[in-house]
């Protein structure tokens, strides 16, 4: 039955929930959440005047939408971040990161706790230290708490192994107090990790002047190697103490959050405040989907990646009002546990912090930017350019063959694709050459051509019977152009291929110059000079060098199989596992060789029938 648009718009209720889009194909293109379903989804379906290019874009694909009634605005902006997460549609606004922030673990809920790096925070009894933005940064801290504290870091369960096996490593290098041995009791090793959660709360006055006391104590008693231990440890702690700026007499934890966006991208910055301590910044990229305001696109932002982030402070510091913000703030409240605000800083310190994280974001959206410019020069911009020398237009991938082999030993063909002037290795192909012997590279591209077209059409066929026109095979992606590695010869073998299945593709051949470089393209029986100092000439080279690299690898594989190649692996039934098994059963070929039948069965994985195959083809 057909949707009907208008008679499903008339249906639509009043109340609060979440649409979603889908094109012809039936994929999940829009999700969106209303306050009034009937109000908002009809919208998109009214006059086009005041709407972006992209959302006028986005309803001319819609096929059908379907909707999902909730009890509040609430719960249809909970249930809208999940179906965005889980669909990630195409005129969404995405987070085109999704990163896992590393913390430090305390597992106080133990006997005797252990300090561990963890990338996710659990309802486990243990003390979560972080977000940071440094997973290196991490490690060090962790290490240089072992060194200080000496804790453990093994997995025994104690008290209840204490004993049972020889301390570790750890214990002789005097990083941890052996409390598996009974050393150090439960007491005192408390004591330890109280030391641990302060000094991961910040708290290093104590530590320093601990370490300095120390240190002078071994330099006036002459133990200057302990004193120079001392000294090291002192200036690691120092090191961790200055990356925590302070930069808020408060002691709240917030996230301090900016944007800066052009026509298709945004960057958001954070900076992360704990305990009023900045621990760090990060910038993400964001997808500009049919939302175009920057107070929509901040939104999306804040709904994907609180709806990710295991740890959620106290405030959010913002430069400007977002959508939805009572909403969000229950939402984020309700997660939390506890009461989280979204705060516009209007003056003081505060505005000039959310400032500086704009200024961030511009600079970093800026880099992105030129960076993107100069990436598009190497590869679209590349593509275009050469199929400007040949006067093609609309070239997006092209596909590349070579042939390798030694002296016509195991001859093999290589595909490789680029699209968009960028390397596609899921539809890389190889080809072990069947019906050639002896070095000719014309009849194996032949071969490989052949094989590679003929793939394509069957399985399109195969498609098209089960009514699957619009899904893609292996083989069944068609290329705008064929680059051959070599001039007329291997082109007109191309072109012959091309006429025997009725196809019409452009056929360029990459020619080289006596010392094997890439000298001009062969294209319609004419040699094309190129710029070697062009953007489309190391493009071709890359090209070149990447079907010849594939066609190598291949080669050389199947070289070192056939150089390990057993006796048997000739006999019928005799794979590699079974190879193993009577390798490690008799451990001697001639053993294998003189075995009766009832000995070769009692191998694991031999059955009668194998073990007679084995008997018959000695004997």
């Amino acid at each position: 039955m057909l949707f009907d648009i208008e008679e499903e718009l008339k249906k639509l209720p009043s109340q609060p929930g979440v649409y979603i889009m889908h094109d012809a194909k039936d994929e999940i293109i829009y999700v969106g959440k209303a306050i009034s379903l009937k109000n908002r989804v009809r919208q998109y379906f009214q006059s086009s005047r005041g709407k972006t290019a992209k959302i006028q874009q986005m309803v001319s694909r819609i096929a059908r939408f379907e909707y999902i009634v909730t009890d509040s605005e609430l719960e249809a902006l909970v249930l809208e971040c999940n179906l965005i997460k889980e669909h990630q549609p195409r005129y969404n606004t995405m987070l085109k990161d999704d990163k896992a922030y590393p913390y430090i673990r305390v597992t106080v809920g133990e006997d005797f706790p252990r300090v561990q790096f963890a990338r996710t925070m659990k309802k486990d009894r243990s003390r979560y230290f972080g977000p940071y933005t440094s997973a290196g940064a991490v490690k060090d801290t962790i290490d240089l708490i072992h060194k200080l504290y000496k804790v453990r870091t093994c997995s025994r369960l104690l008290p209840r192994d204490i004993g049972k096996d020889r301390p570790c490593l750890n214990y002789h290098i005097r990083q941890c107090d052996a409390p598996c041995q009974g050393y150090i009791g439960k007491e005192e090793y408390a004591e330890h990790i109280r030391q641990v959660l302060e000094f991961l709360n910040g708290h290093y006055d104590n530590l320093l002047k601990r370490l300095e006391k120390q240190m002078m104590e071994a330099a006036e008693k002459m133990e200057y190697e302990k004193a120079a231990e001392y000294r090291d440890l002192l200036s690691s702690v120092k090191k961790v103490a200055q990356k925590q700026k302070i930069t808020s007499s408060s002691m709240e934890d917030r996230d301090i959050i900016a944007m800066a966006m052009n026509d298709t991208d945004a960057v958001v910055q954070v900076f992360f405040v704990r305990e009023g301590k900045l621990i760090g910044r990060d910038h993400f990229g964001i997808r500009i989907g049919a939302e175009k305001d920057s107070s929509q696109i901040l939104t999306s932002f804040v709904k994907q990646f609180y709806a990710g982030t295991p740890f959620l402070p106290k405030e959010l510091w913002i430069r400007r009002e977002i959508e939805d913000m009572e909403v969000i703030e229950q939402w984020l409240s309700a997660r939390k546990g506890q009461k989280v605000r979204i705060v516009v800083p209007k003056k003081g310190q505060k505005e000039r912090l959310v400032e500086l994280a704009q200024k961030n974001a511009s600079m970093v959206l800026r880099q992105d930017l030129e960076r993107n410019q100069r990436d598009e020069m190497r590869t679209i911009g590349a593509m275009n350019e050469v199929a400007s020398w040949l006067g093609l237009t609309g070239v997006r991938r092209m596909e590349a063959f070579d042939i390798s082999n030694i002296s016509g030993y195991e001859s093999v063909g290589s595909m490789v694709v680029y699209e968009d002037g960028r390397p596609k290795r899921s539809d890389y192909r190889k080809f072990r050459i069947r019906t050639v012997t002896g070095p000719n590279d014309y009849a194996s591209m032949r071969e490989v051509l052949m094989r590679r077209f003929t793939h394509g059409l069957e399985e399109m066929s195969q498609l098209k019977e089960q009514g699957e026109e619009q899904k893609f095979g292996s083989f069944t992606r068609f290329p705008d152009i064929l680059m051959m590695d070599g001039g007329r010869g291997q082109v007109n073998i191309a072109q012959e291929v091309l006429a025997e299945l009725g196809l019409s593709i452009p056929v360029c051949g990459m020619v080289k110059d006596d010392s094997h470089r890439t000298r001009g393209l062969y294209y319609r029986n004419v040699e094309i000079p190129i710029d070697r100092h062009s953007e489309g000439f190391r493009l071709i080279t890359r090209i070149q060098d990447e079907a010849h690299r594939f066609a190598i690898e291949y080669h050389r594989s199947l070289r070192s199989k056939s150089q390990v190649h057993s006796v048997l692996d000739d006999i019928p039934g005799i794979g590699d596992t079974r190879r193993k098994a009577l390798m490690k059963h008799f451990l001697d070929i001639e053993k294998i060789r003189t075995a009766p039948v009832e000995e070769l069965m009692k191998v694991d994985g031999i059955t009668e029938k194998v073990a007679e195959n084995i008997y018959a083809f000695f004997h």
